[in-house]
């Protein structure tokens, strides 16, 4: 049985900051969700108020108020992801009340809850454990890239963007369920902390990781996939952008990964990278983008659209542009389903598996 787990948001539910806590909201999750603290939007409904869709998580303002009014969690999960990993001041008193009341906590920021003397101490005298989902494996637990990528037979589909935060794990999820009910059998391998959260079998936190180890921990979790699961295909979730300044990634995928297509992740309502809009950093073109997956040796078989801050009929230009632009198929996953990606998908599998 699933364990019972809050979540902490503090106030930040009904921003992008929260994604952590959307993911699991969505679904699915390791853990029974019995409520989330969040003062800004207590008394909602968790689901109601991420996109209307009611999913009996109800949003209680304190802890002791959720504590009183329904089942007692095991867990209170940080459910928010900041700039740098930093836990917010707001969130460290609730951090704190979860510890001495012996709930432990599970956390996925780069700031290590169970290195804090306030935290461990309290964790200690109350019996609480604390989950650092960011601590770095010991050196002996990490993988060198081998190539034994080469001997995987699954071909590879690496679900990027042109941005941070912009919905791409939540895509690749989507992906693999539409491609199931299509009878392809899929597997999609996490590389941040929500996909751990959502309870995914393969996978590793890829910006707690080493550099020098970040393609071997890859290499290591697709070619695990494959060997035991032997999917028809394998979608890797993609973190950041290849041409964010403040964290660029990608490469891996499409090289150490053998990820030979690529469905784009974008955001026509964004000018400029997810809070660099006082730098001036332009997010790029999407025919540059496409040039430059050509380059490392892919291919983008669509386009997936995030419908932040657009109206309906702006969704409807921005994407006659991007296919007009791009000569591809774009789609807005959380509107209308991934469907015409995954038909796509698996006509580049039978092609693949044609060779």
């Amino acid at each position: 049985m699933r364990e019972r787990a809050a979540i902490l948001t503090g106030g930040l539910y009904a921003t992008s900051n929260a994604k952590t806590a959307h993911g699991l909201v969505r679904g699915p999750s390791r853990f029974e969700l019995v409520g989330l603290v969040d003062a800004a939007s207590a008394g909602r409904d968790a689901g109601d108020v991420l996109d209307g869709v009611p999913r009996n998580i109800p949003i209680h303002a304190t802890l002791g108020e959720l504590l009183a009014r329904g089942p007692s969690p095991a867990w209170l999960v940080i459910g928010v992801a900041t700039s740098g990993g930093v836990l917010p001041p707001e969130l460290r008193a609730v951090v704190l009340e979860a510890l001495e009341r012996g709930i432990g906590v599970v956390n996925g920021l780069h700031e290590l809850v169970g290195d804090d003397p306030h935290f461990s101490a309290a964790a200690r005298s109350s019996g609480a454990r604390i989950v650092d989902i960011r601590r770095p494996k010991p050196r002996r637990e990490l993988h060198f890239w081998s190539g034994a990528i080469a001997q995987v037979r699954a071909p590879r589909v690496a679900v990027l963007g042109t941005d941070c935060a912009l919905g791409k794990r939540t895509t690749a999820q989507l992906l693999v369920a539409a491609c199931a009910s299509r009878g392809l059998r899929a597997e999609m391998i996490y590389t941040g902390q929500t996909g751990w959260l959502q309870g995914a079998r393969f996978g590793f936190v890829l910006d707690s990781t080493p550099n020098d180890f970040v393609s071997g921990e890859l290499e290591h979790a697709i070619v695990s996939c494959d060997s035991e699961l032997g999917p028809d295909v394998i979608f890797l979730e993609g973190q950041s952008a290849l041409r964010n300044p403040s964290g660029p990634c990608g490469a891996e995928l499409l090289l150490s990964g053998g990820a030979r297509a690529v469905v784009l992740q974008h955001a026509p309502g964004r000018e400029f990278f997810d809070d660099q809009e006082h730098l001036g950093q332009r997010i790029p073109s999407i025919a540059s983008e496409l040039e430059l997956i050509g380059m490392y040796g892919a291919r983008v078989l669509a386009l997936t659209l995030n419908h932040e801050h657009l109206t309906p009929a702006e969704r409807e230009l921005a994407r006659e542009q991007l296919q007009r632009e791009s000569g591809l198929r774009a789609v807005y996953p959380l509107l209308e389903g991934v469907d015409a990606v995954a038909e796509l998908v698996a006509r580049h599998v039978a092609a693949t598996s044609a060779r």
